[in-house]
């Protein structure tokens, strides 16, 4: 794991053009294409009031793991966690996920999890919240961390 992980929250009034632009090609290169998954990327979640993109930067400032929030008054959820191919192994997801639950400590968090990542998530407490389901032809487990779990 990292000694030191700088975390940057953004709401997208506050990222510059070339910051979003960075933070959707880690999506698209990982999601689309190395997932091999044909999805609509852009699907207006990144410009609502209530969201928050929160990277970690690489050396050169390509991000090289991402998560959004959302604020849906009941929960935050958190979605889009991707880490880069070559910063995988290197614990930012696990940092990310840290700072995450420390900024919304007082909230309860939810994800949908791909399936085979289920287990990575119990080690932040999230506990399984639902039937498994298939998304884009990935299976998925919806999970809760707080709150009421409805398991």
């Amino acid at each position: 794991m990292p000694t030191v992980t700088t975390v940057t929250s953004r709401r997208f009034d506050q990222l510059s053009a070339r910051e979003f632009h960075d933070l959707l090609r880690l999506r698209i290169d990982v999601f689309v294409v190395e997932q091999a998954c044909p999805y609509p990327e852009l699907d207006g979640s990144d410009v609502e009031s209530g969201t928050e993109h929160h990277w970690i930067a690489e050396a050169g400032g390509a991000p090289a793991c991402y998560a959004r929030t959302l604020d849906d008054g009941a929960a935050i959820r958190i979605g889009r966690v991707v880490t880069a191919p070559p910063a995988r192994g290197d614990g930012l997801a696990a940092s990310l996920m840290t700072y995450l639950i420390g900024r919304f400590d007082d909230r309860p968090l939810v994800l949908d999890a791909q399936s085979h990542l289920a287990e990575w998530y119990t080690r932040f407490g999230f506990e399984h919240d639902g039937a498994e389901f298939v998304e884009d032809g990935i299976p998925h487990v919806p999970m809760r961390r707080g709150g009421t779990v409805s398991t």
